[in-house]
């Protein structure tokens, strides 16, 4: 194990440039690495997170004052492994030149598709997957071939200490930095001339990074949030689809980007689902205060925050149900509680909630349900219960979102071989898997022509013979 090496932030923009010349410089010296090199990088990184695993999970449960170690394994390390080791396994195919077909009238030549490294590459981080959304997307760029600065989130200390000390020691700093710092020191990096920038984060946040991006005119992989709603049927068993909602719901006590933020529940089930959802949650965690399975929220600011959606919807006349009433609060974790009889004037309603509150929303027929959605802001991920295979099409064609699970939750994102990311409001761009390749290459249009140039043909002067057939021939 670690321990845990202290390293003075980064205070000013000359350090932030030096930082970036540096990579850029080394950049210049290597444009292409080849796969055997990527892969290394790749295996080496891996090898380290495994190495370290329980200093990891020692430092982000630090940092949440209670994240649970199998939350930790499950949402961080294993899809940060799982990936890279995607990532080493199919980079060999992902970099071979893409051959696209040269139409007649341009023939003889060939014509194929290069996928290049950007350069050096921007990642901020949030602080809700310290260690996963870091090294996702550190893996995709990784592999795409560039160099890589990360900033890392001032929320959480420890897990941002002891991951720049363990890529310092994986890594050169011309190949990957890392960049601690607070909000004005993510500010100063924002504004770099990247080549690529991805920003995981709030969508408030989400559009003063594509400002200071703007500038530069760097291209943005924006992920951001938003309310994903999910809708149980007419139909669905409630238990089944109680279950999955709240695993979805309550892992990382709702601090999850693409977790359930509201339910949309036929009239007539809404009290049924409403205690299938208690039962479910109480099966998962028979009690909150003291249970290790069970993450606290991230700072006291958070939780204020939390607690003033509650006091907002119940000054509105919301029905909010504590899940655990009789259980006194230890510390920062914060029990699930359902919210009914909201209205769209409520906060909770209105934002992205980011914790264990769930609003339970009624609606008369699905026809209703999808114009709920499509009303409001495309969300980044939409959950449909339910077993019809027609409704599920009708479902995924009338709606748009970042991603899609039917019958489940959170699970798409683990997944490496889907794209991940938003649409409008949650977001822009996606990564993961081959379509993270993509984002941190350029896919350069190569046109071959050797000795032999037909295309005289048709140059200059015009009026001939054989250019008015080549007209006839291809403008029709």
């Amino acid at each position: 194990m670690t321990s845990i090496i202290t390293s003075p932030p980064v205070t000013c923009d000359s350090t932030l440039e030096a930082m970036f010349a540096d990579q850029r410089q080394a950049f210049a010296g290597n444009p292409m690495p080849p796969a055997a090199q990527r892969r290394q990088w790749l295996k080496s990184l891996r090898e380290a997170l495994l190495r370290e695993q329980e200093a990891l999970i020692a430092a982000i449960d630090s940092d949440f004052a209670g994240r649970s170690r199998d939350e930790t394994l499950l949402a961080e390390l294993m899809p940060s492994v799982q990936g890279l080791r995607h990532a080493e396994r199919h980079l060999q195919r992902w970099m071979r030149p893409s051959r696209r077909r040269v139409g007649l009238a341009f023939q003889p030549a060939s014509a194929k598709v290069q996928y290049q490294p950007l350069g050096v590459v921007g990642i901020i981080v949030p602080w809700n997957y310290p260690l996963f959304l870091a090294i996702g997307p550190l893996t995709c760029a990784l592999a795409a071939g560039n160099r890589v600065m990360l900033k890392l989130s001032e929320a959480t200390p420890a897990t941002g200490l002891l991951l720049k000390a363990l890529l310092e020691r994986v890594f050169p700093s011309d190949l990957v930095s890392v960049v601690l710092g607070e909000v004005e020191v993510g500010q100063a990096f924002a504004r770099l001339p990247f080549d690529h920038l991805l920003f995981t984060g709030a969508t408030s946040i989400g559009r003063q990074v594509m400002l200071a991006a703007a500038h530069n005119l760097t291209p943005v992989t924006l992920e951001l949030g938003g309310k994903s709603p999910a809708i149980v049927s007419a139909d669905v068993p409630l238990d089944t689809a109680a279950e999955r909602i709240a695993f979805g719901k309550t892992l990382n006590a709702g601090q999850t980007c693409v977790a359930p933020d509201y339910v949309l529940v036929p009239r007539e089930r809404l009290d049924a689902f409403a205690d299938a959802y208690q039962r479910a949650v109480h099966r998962l965690y028979p009690r909150i205060a003291d249970n290790p399975d069970y993450s606290a929220i991230i700072n006291p600011r958070q939780l204020d925050r939390l607690e003033r959606l509650l006091a907002d919807a119940r000054a509105q006349g919301a029905q909010v149900r504590d899940l655990y009433p009789d259980e006194p609060r230890q510390g920062r974790r914060l029990p699930p509680h359902l919210v009914l009889e909201v209205n769209d004037s409520m906060q909770v309603m209105q934002d992205e909630i980011f914790g264990p509150l769930l609003p339970l929303v009624p609606y008369d027929h699905l026809d209703q349900a999808l114009a709920y959605i499509n009303q409001r802001p495309r969300p980044l991920a939409l959950y449909y219960f339910g077993y019809d295979r027609g409704q599920q099409a009708r479902v995924l064609r009338d709606t748009h979102s970042g991603g899609v699970c039917l019958n489940d939750t959170l699970l798409h994102v683990a997944q490496d071989d889907l794209p991940f990311g938003g649409v409008g409001p949650s977001g822009m761009g996606h990564y993961h898997g081959h379509e993270g390749f993509q984002t941190f290459s350029k896919a350069k249009g190569v046109l071959a022509k050797q000795r032999l140039n037909a295309a005289r043909l048709i140059y200059p002067p015009y009026g001939k013979a054989l250019q008015r057939l080549v007209y006839k021939l291809f403008i029709r």
